[in-house]
């Protein structure tokens, strides 16, 4: 059988993790997992690219991981992984992926009590046979119970920041056709959601055959799921599955609204049509009979050529793509009140970046010059503490040296301001990695949690309440610590973290990564009704990360946030005399 680039990637993933339940080298276990997120984002077949003999040419493969991707392509099969799995039983990958485990534990378990599956860890936990291992205890157990629990919600859905450039990609080759008119990335990424199922496409045209042939030939496809005169299905070799509808220019307002909304949202829509004389669907609005029938003959249709237009015939004003979750948006229509939501041309600074001095990419001036070249008037450049040894963080003697490098290029920059901040780690015990007096010299300070991420909700909230009330912290930056599809958010009381946020003045950060979008929209639509200041920010390690904020954007307008709401889209003036407030 045909192996997909996915598939390829997945067993590559999986060796990784056996080699490491194994003991091997890191470095050993690395290769394999590069290997694997190189295919991952290949846009291309494997297949084609070992017909060229180019496979050795790609980011971490070397021969002999392209002799073993020849010979996945060549069989269907790796021997390598077939003679570890008869040394490490494949169940175990699974067991080592349950948070609070780890491959040394998923040995230890299968050692001492031939554990080789989420069942049989599961059931072993649940009648207490663990505790007596070591390192176990009763918290122990309850937290692998809770984390398999975890494991078993796991939708296996896409990141948006995945999905959204494949989707654009796909879009951009399919509207650079002759055939093609105007086109849309509809569905829930158009919704701005952090994870997505699956991706619908929308393009107008009279002339369907030759984009749908087009689409289903892509470099991109790896299998064509369904192929027909005006929709067609295709797997991509990420094994994102990607729907392509073309219709006339004269329906999209229909379509692209009813491809959009929730389905909630579009129940409502629906259902407001009825009362004013019409059936809704994707192709029109059609008038409703006396008798409750639509009259099905097309001159009878309505049809609505942009979704403001549909809007207006439903008597609503215009409602954002990102606000279509039936979440008292037609309230809010009906009354008026729609929220004016921010955009990523109101935000006038960026202050969230790292550099060189830590873990970035790009030095303190090239950091500056690229957020100038992308409209931004203020800068905080907030490289790690000292506690992030892996990130390269700072001691208190180079955060001082530091600062007169920052001060120079603020010299440098005379229509901007670049500030001197951290990203300061609330360490394990609560306590903050700097003191107080050099916290005071510092122009801006973001608090993070980076670590200890599974404590109890009591503790590691009590941690993020140090940080917000001590004095000399601006910015809480990302703070649940999630990273989408990989780690779940902290267990953190959000009545306490808010009502501490709203009491000092402390902001919350919507964070751009879009591994992170955290604070999630419904914390952010909160936030803003507790009059809690926002920050949208991009973590940027290089220039080209400044480019993630609008994935920060889509976050804070799913909760219905304003420019005035954040004060990063303040005017400079006015952001310094925040700033001064707690100084």
């Amino acid at each position: 059988m045909a192996l997909t680039n996915r598939e390829i990637a997945d067993i590559f993933e999986t060796v990784a993790d056996m080699l490491q339940i194994r003991g091997d080298v890191i470095h050993r276990v690395l290769s394999y997992r590069r290997a694997s997120e190189t295919i991952r984002e290949l846009p291309r077949d494997l297949r084609a690219i070992s017909a060229e003999g180019g496979l050795s040419d790609l980011p971490g493969i070397g021969k002999t991981l392209a002799d073993k991707i020849d010979e996945m392509l060549e069989t269907g099969e790796l021997e390598f992984y077939s003679r570890l799995a008869a040394e490490i039983p494949p169940g175990l990958v699974r067991v080592m992926h349950v948070n609070g485990v780890g491959p040394k534990k998923a040995r230890l378990f299968w050692d001492e009590m031939n554990i080789a599956s989420l069942e049989a860890l599961e059931e072993a936990a649940e009648a207490s046979l663990l505790r007596p291992l070591k390192g176990m205890g009763a918290k122990s157990e309850q937290r692998i119970l809770e984390g398999i629990a975890a494991l078993a919600r796991k939708t296996g859905r896409t990141p948006l920041g995945v999905a959204l450039p494949a989707a654009q990609e796909l879009l951009d080759s399919l509207l650079s056709l002759p055939q093609a008119g105007c086109g849309y990335v509809a569905g829930s990424i158009r919704r701005g959601r952090p994870s997505i199922g699956d991706v619908d496409l929308l393009v107008a045209s009279d002339e369907a055959a030759p984009l749908m042939d087009a689409f289903v030939s892509m470099p991109q496809v790896a299998r064509v799921l369904g192929h027909g005169p005006t929709k067609s299905s295709v797997e991509l070799h990420s094994g994102l599955q990607v729907d392509l509808r073309v219709l006339s220019a004269a329906r999209m307002g229909t379509a692209l609204s009813y491809f959009t909304g929730s389905q909630a949202h579009n129940v409502r829509l629906r259902e407001r049509a009825l009362r004013l004389g019409y059936s809704l669907n994707e192709h029109a609005l059609r008038p409703v009979g006396a008798d409750g029938s639509s009259l099905d003959e097309e001159a009878n249709h309505v049809l609505c050529a942009s979704e403001e237009e549909l809007y207006e015939r439903l008597g609503l004003p215009f409602i954002a793509p990102e606000l279509r979750e039936d979440a008292g948006e037609f309230e809010a229509a009906d009354a008026g009140e729609l929220p004016e939501l921010i955009t990523l041309q109101d935000l006038r600074a960026d202050l969230h970046m790292h550099s060189t001095w830590s873990d970035g990419r790009e030095d303190i001036r090239a950091m500056v010059g690229g957020a100038r070249a992308r409209g931004r008037k203020t800068v905080v450049i907030t490289d790690h503490s000292q506690y992030s040894a892996i990130a390269n963080g700072l001691d208190a003697d180079r955060l001082l040296r530091q600062q007169l490098e920052v001060r120079a290029v603020d010299r440098e920059f005379p229509d901007m301001r670049v500030l001197h901040g951290v990203e300061m780690d609330i360490r394990a015990d609560g306590t903050l990695d700097y003191p107080d007096d050099l916290l005071s010299q510092l122009d801006f300070v973001v608090a993070s949690l980076h670590y200890s991420l599974r404590q109890e909700r009591s503790v590691i909230t009590r941690r993020l309440l140090n940080a917000i009330e001590n004095p000399h912290v601006d910015l809480i930056g990302h703070p649940h610590g999630q990273l989408i599809e990989k780690r779940p958010p902290a267990d953190l009381d959000m009545d306490a973290v808010f009502e501490a946020a709203a009491r000092t003045g402390t902001a919350l950060e919507i964070n751009s990564n879009p591994q992170r979008l955290d604070l999630e929209a419904h914390y952010a639509r909160r936030a803003v009704e507790l009059g809690i200041p926002l920050s949208i920010n991009s973590d940027a390690h290089d220039t080209a990360g400044m480019d993630l904020l609008p994935y920060g954007i889509l976050t804070a307008r799913r909760g219905w946030v304003q420019a005035e709401n954040v004060i990063n889209a303040w005017p400079q003036d006015r952001l310094l005399a925040w700033l001064e407030r707690k100084a």
